[in-house]
């Protein structure tokens, strides 16, 4: 999976679609090796996007769980923590 793509689900405040849209846009980059499409693939690519997006909120919305929210901030200071220690020199 692209490390660029974070989990959405589980948490308090739920994924905006700004959020749900930039994991969209890493997803059809990796997947089509374009960083940036032609012109002749722009359209194309956009739609991927518009299309990955709309199916991720609809999943988002409909999967349930038991496990209490994830707190951003927390998850934010594990990754940080996770980075630091496989980078340290």
């Amino acid at each position: 999976m692209c490390r660029n793509i974070k989990t959405l689900y589980n948490f308090e405040p739920s994924a905006t679609e700004d959020e749900v849209r930039s994991a969209a846009l890493q997803y059809v980059r990796k997947i089509s090796g374009f960083t940036q499409p032609s012109q002749a693939n722009a359209e194309a690519f956009e739609r991927a996007v518009d299309e990955v997006t709309a199916v991720s909120v609809h999943l988002l919305g409909e999967l349930v769980t038991a496990a209490p929210p994830k707190d951003r901030e927390v998850e934010a200071a594990k990754r940080r923590a996770r980075s630091e220690q496989r980078f340290a020199a």
